[in-house]
């Protein structure tokens, strides 16, 4: 599911609420999420998982074309974690 189909499902479930208006809620959760984890915060939506980040440290790597060594940066990655309703769903429990 796309983020345009994620809007039409739910204002298709919620003929009161206009399109544009279900497109700013969604789009202002997602920011919020944004934001949190820019921030370094973690981010529980009960039921369905937890988002946070984690830090990959600076290493050395390789280039699989050509086998030279390459500096990698440190960076800092998206992590998801499922919650326990959703695994169990997914698991047809």
């Amino acid at each position: 599911m796309i983020r345009s189909e994620l809007v039409q499902k739910i204002a298709d479930d919620n003929p009161h609420l206009f399109q544009r208006d279900v497109e700013r809620i969604v789009n202002t959760i997602f920011e919020e999420i944004i934001d949190a984890m820019a921030a370094g915060d973690r981010v529980e939506l009960r039921g369905f998982g937890a988002f946070s980040v984690k830090q990959r440290d600076a290493r050395t790597g390789r280039n699989p074309r050509t086998g030279e060594a390459v500096e990698v940066e440190e960076k800092h990655v998206p992590f998801f974690k499922t919650g326990k309703l959703l695994r169990d769903r997914l698991n047809g429990k």
